[in-house]
Formats: structure tokens, C-alpha cells, sequence
């Protein structure tokens, strides 16, 4: 695994900022999610809470649901999550729970972060029913990332 982000990483995260793109379009948060796994994307997702009047749906959620269905697994510790945003705290127990090896994202979400808040369940390793925390390498693209927001 490797923890630096690599051309395929920055090709990801333009397909992420393309969904994100998407969901800003309908009204949604922009955000724009991957699963990739041995170097094939298996799963993508568009942030919907707003369109579809339910909060799970998160783009992370949503690439995850793809590819498990594909997979017929929740073991997805094969895979990596390409996002534009760090995962919520929500998103990041989805993540732990399905093993994913990577995140790589975008932009910090600040305090209701996985990753970067007080409450870091992304990489919190002393929740004994999980296996080990993800890498996770933050700020892929997060200048292109940013101009979602403008």
C-alpha cells in the first residue's frame, strides 16, 4: 500500500470532483466518492441527503453500498475510498466496519470529521471489535476540491 497519492489517486480524485460536481448541480453537498479495488473503480457515489430527504445518503455510503453489491462481500479490504471530502463521522464507522485499506480525500470536514475532529472513529484503534485503521492521506486536489464550493 502505498501512502503517497500517485497520477491514478489524482485521476480519482477528478472523477470524485466530476460526481461532486453532479450532486451540487441537484442541490446536494458537493461531494463525490470512489471505491476502487485492484485498480478498478467498483463503486461511486454522489452525496443525496437532500434529494432523497435522508441523511445517509453520503457519497462515501453510497459508493460502499455499489461495491459490496458487486463484490457479494462487506469485506472490502482490498479496496481504497478515493472522496472530496473526509469522511463524517458517520461515513468513517461505514468504513472501519467494511475494512477499507485508504482514504484518500480532499478537503478536511472539521468537526464533525472521522479524521480530523475530536472524534477521529477513522483512525481510532482502540475500538476492539475492528480491524486496523485505514491509511488516510488528506489534501488530493483540495484547490480543485475547493472551487465546488465558490
Amino acid at each position: 500500500m502505498a501512502n503517497e497519492p500517485t497520477p491514478d489517486h489524482f485521476s480519482y480524485m477528478r472523477q470524485c470532483i466530476v460526481l461532486a460536481g453532479r450532486a451540487k448541480a441537484r442541490g446536494d453537498s458537493p461531494v463525490g466518492s470512489l471505491v476502487i479495488c485492484r485498480g478498478k473503480v467498483i463503486g461511486e457515489g454522489i452525496e443525496g441527503a437532500k434529494t432523497f430527504n435522508d441523511i445517509t445518503f453520503h457519497a462515501e455510503i453510497e459508493a460502499i453500498r455499489q461495491a459490496t453489491k458487486l463484490l457479494k462481500s462487506m469485506d472490502l479490504s482490498a479496496c481504497m475510498l478515493v472522496t472530496t471530502h473526509e469522511p463524517c463521522i458517520m461515513c468513517s464507522y461505514v468504513i472501519r466496519h467494511h475494512r477499507l485499506h485508504t482514504v484518500y480525500f480532499g478537503l478536511s470536514s472539521g468537526e464533525i470529521g472521522g479524521y480530523s475532529s475530536k472524534h477521529t472513529i477513522l483512525t481510532d484503534d482502540q475500538i476492539g471489535i475492528w480491524h486496523k485503521p485505514p491509511q488516510v492521506i488528506g489534501g488530493i486536489l483540495s484547490d480543485e476540491v475547493r472551487e465546488l464550493h465558490v
